[in-house]
């Protein structure tokens, strides 16, 4: 089963007015950036979004999928209220808020306006990642493919501080986290009970 996993950093956000229009640029994933996630370290490797699925990406706050999308890029188009890019460092997002007829746009603007919101996040199906030092107590795990960007979220907590752990969408990031070591440990463990078995079956 495809496992949905949430990331949360300390990007850049900016903000624009331009004729009732409030734009939000800001970079939602970072390449070669080697980040604590609480039970190891996770880099998202160069090439990493090669062949993602990027035809349709919401703009949401705290990944709250209950509300309406900000701002939306179908088939990355020109005619979508939100714009991606991959460059060398990542992804970069460019969204359009109507803030005149939408209040939580406007209020999001308004944060991030201020300073008040400096964060980015994002919600990924991960299709190929490989781990080191799974043996330890603070394996990294590197991430090679990203099958799908599901969303991008403005984020109030955008780092994985203990302190902050029951921020809804640091809340969801630890749990995704926690979820893939495990599942790469029990592969780990399995993979030397085979070695076990054919060793054994060598012996006799």
């Amino acid at each position: 089963m495809e496992r949905k996993e949430i990331r949360a950093f300390n990007f850049e956000l900016r903000a624009e007015q331009n004729e009732g229009r409030g734009r939000i640029e800001g970079r939602a994933i970072v390449f070669g950036s080697q980040t604590d996630i609480g039970w190891y370290d996770e880099i998202i490797d160069k090439g990493a979004l090669d062949d993602t699925d990027l035809r349709d990406v919401r703009m949401l706050v705290n990944h709250n999928t209950d509300m309406i999308p900000l701002a939306r890029s179908r088939n990355n188009n020109e005619n979508s209220t939100m714009q991606l890019s991959v460059d060398d460092e990542g992804m970069v997002i460019r969204a359009d808020l109507d803030i005149e007829n939408n209040s939580d746009a406007k209020n999001l603007y308004s944060a991030v306006s201020r300073g008040d919101i400096s964060g980015m996040s994002f919600m990924m199906i991960v299709d190929g990642d490989k781990w080191a030092n799974l043996d330890s107590d603070h394996p990294t795990r590197t991430i090679t493919s990203i099958k799908k960007v599901l969303e991008v979220s403005a984020v109030t907590w955008p780092a994985y501080e203990a302190t902050s752990i029951e921020a809804r969408g640091l809340a969801g990031a630890l749990e995704s986290a926690k979820a893939s070591l495990e599942s790469a440990k029990a592969e780990q463990r399995e993979v030397e009970r085979k070695k076990m078995r054919l060793r054994i079956l060598a012996e006799i």
